[in-house]
């Protein structure tokens, strides 16, 4: 009775949303939809909850093939809880969408692009074969690319869609070469098959990093996240907190058990998280748009949680995901709300004095940066914290745990960089943007989100906990780390506004700075190498152009004829008189020939 209840609940949440689709929408019956599919998936959520149920449901064969091919979804720990989480998150943003996009001529179709969004990642979690994988994993990328052009009149965001979807290719080939691998060594795709094989190849698992590399943005393949922040405000909003982005780490964690016996795999996850953790922190805390501040912040996000997979925790990285969700989604909502007060104004130094204007709006980016920083007792800090604690107590990588610590510090110093530029200094926008926080579809998703943000962390960690579960006896300042460096980095930030701000004369900052255009990743990989390709396949070629017309079809071949019957002649010149009568007669013969032809 209750595998029936489970199965029955689940996949009428999923129909509502298919129905959706195919029924005359609007953004508000859309948001009705969502609201209802999050209301249902907690009913799936409460059974295994009270009864840890887990299955696996095989519906249609599509090909009798070697393979096997099959409909076949997985119902575990990671769809029960992504599940309701992505559809609340998803409900939030909608409703958003409702006031943000309200002049847009096209909001219905937005709104349904919104909804497919979500629909291709609540295919991709609950696949349970590499073929629906990949069908979730390629449609969350088309989703993406139609999204983050939407303004398709601008050529920035054109261009940052198109070098999403190229960063992302890179990554699928990745992806690709695994399940050619899967496909030729154990002839197939099933999940749990795949498991029982136990792949001891390092091959088919670096396929699996570089897909999750391209799709989350990992270091090498960052530069389309920040790209993607010319689309709409919402978009950012789901892109980075429940779909896409978090896709590629998803991946990891639902073929951990792959990864698990190779020391090999796990040490690149680690090395890689820490290394873009730290990197994204570095960027983000120089940068002036408030868009890329958080979107910088979630490339941080991600590189932590691949770190964790790194250390062999995949449920670790997962409930990261969970309460992640929650306080990005609400972060930028948060500046949507402003930058649709300012009239799309993105700087941070053009904002100022708006906890007064805007004070719901400020209240909850202040909770949500409090809660990324790994403030105590919010959604953040029981994984966030948690993943520092395991770190320290595990016998991993120095030099990962020392770029940890600089990404937590670097996350508490830019967050509060965010906080006194937009709220807490004087107000630096012009006098007639008047913020104001009238509409109840601008504010009540944010207070939603906000207290999810609150209540998630300790409502989800308390469902499960991590495999392997670190000693929970530790000294005070091993335990009192991750805090430290918080605060470290929060009283850094504090005292260099201070300075910068009131003790001296402010002076002009350089137009370009290393951190600013993320250690010029951008020019080396987009210009430099592309310029310095150009050149040195542009010389030969000029080259051999001047060789072959202006030298060998040219002088060189008159001189070379020249030489040559100067040569010949020369030779005829003996002395001899029989050679000369022969050429004589010859030559007069040939004469004669001629004039009687013609």
């Amino acid at each position: 009775m209750n595998s029936m209840t489970l199965h029955s609940t689940l996949f009428m949440t999923l129909a509502t949303l298919v129905i959706q689709t195919t029924v005359t929408p609007t953004p508000t019956n859309m948001t009705k939809t969502i609201k209802l599919a999050t209301m249902m998936s907690l009913i799936p959520l409460l059974i295994f909850t009270n009864l840890g149920m887990e299955s696996t449901t095989t519906n249609i064969n599509w090909l009798n093939t070697n393979l096997n091919l099959q409909i076949s979804f997985t119902l575990d720990l990671y769809t029960m809880m992504f599940i309701p989480v992505a559809l609340f998150v998803t409900w939030s943003i909608m409703e958003f969408t409702t006031w943000y996009m309200a002049s847009d001529p096209k909001l219905t179709r937005f709104a349904m692009y919104l909804l497919l969004f979500l629909m291709a990642m609540l295919t991709l979690i609950t696949a349970n074969n590499m073929l629906q994988l990949f069908i979730g994993w390629e449609w969350v990328g088309i989703m993406s690319f139609l999204l983050i052009s939407w303004w398709n009149a601008r050529t920035n965001a054109v261009t940052s869609a198109l070098q999403a979807v190229i960063y992302n290719r890179i990554g699928d080939m990745g992806l690709i070469m695994t399940m050619a691998w899967l496909a030729m060594n154990y002839n197939t795709w099933d999940m749990q098959q795949v498991f029982s094989h136990s792949p001891s190849n390092t091959l088919p698992l670096l396929g699996l990093i570089l897909a999750a590399t391209g799709k989350s943005a990992q270091f090498g393949l960052h530069p389309w996240l920040p790209a993607a922040m010319e689309g709409p405000t919402p978009v950012s909003a789901l892109l980075h907190s429940s779909t896409m982005v978090v896709a590629g780490v998803f991946l990891l964690i639902r073929l951990h058990p792959m990864l698990a016996p190779n020391q090999t795999a796990l040490t690149l996850c680690l090395c890689l998280g820490a290394l873009t953790t730290t990197f994204a922190a570095i960027c983000a805390l120089t940068q002036n748009d408030i868009k890329k501040i958080i979107a910088f912040s979630t490339s941080s996000q991600l590189g932590l949680m691949m770190l964790t997979l790194g250390m062999n925790q995949p449920k670790l990285a997962f409930l990261h995901i969970t309460t992640h969700a929650f306080f990005k989604a609400m972060l930028f909502l948060c500046a949507g709300s402003i930058i649709h007060n300012l009239n799309d104004e993105q700087d941070i130094r053009k904002m100022g004095g708006m906890g007064k204007s805007m004070p719901i709006t400020t209240a909850c980016m202040t909770l949500g940066s409090l809660a990324l920083a790994g403030t105590p007792f919010l959604a953040g800090f029981y994984t966030k914290d948690t993943i520092v604690e395991t770190m320290n107590t595990s016998p991993t990588n120095a030099w990962a745990l020392l770029t940890t610590m600089l990404a937590t510090a670097l996350t508490a110093a830019y967050s509060t960089r965010l906080i006194i530029n937009t709220q807490l200094t004087s107000p630096r926008h012009p006098p007639y943007n008047t913020p104001t926080e009238n509409s109840p579809n601008q504010t009540h998703p944010i207070i939603r989100l906000a207290i999810g943000s609150i209540l998630s962390g300790l409502a989800l960690t308390s469902l499960t906990l991590p495999n392997m579960p670190q000693t929970t006896t530790m000294p005070t300042l091993t335990k009192l780390l991750a805090l430290v460096a918080t605060i470290l980095g929060t009283i850094c930030a504090m005292d260099l506004a201070y300075n910068t701000t009131y003790l001296t004369t402010q002076q002009t900052s350089l137009n370009k700075t290393t951190t600013t255009q993320l250690v010029f990743f951008n020019t080396i990989t987009h210009r430099k190498l592309t310029t310095t390709k150009m050149n040195l396949a542009q010389a030969p070629a000029l080259q051999l152009n001047d060789n072959l017309w202006y030298e060998a079809l040219g002088p060189m071949m008159i001189k070379t004829t020249n030489l040559m019957i100067t040569k010949k002649l020369s030779n005829m010149h003996t002395g001899s008189i029989k050679t000369h009568l022969t050429t004589f007669m010859a030559l007069l013969t040939t004469c004669l020939v001629l004039n009687l032809a013609l």
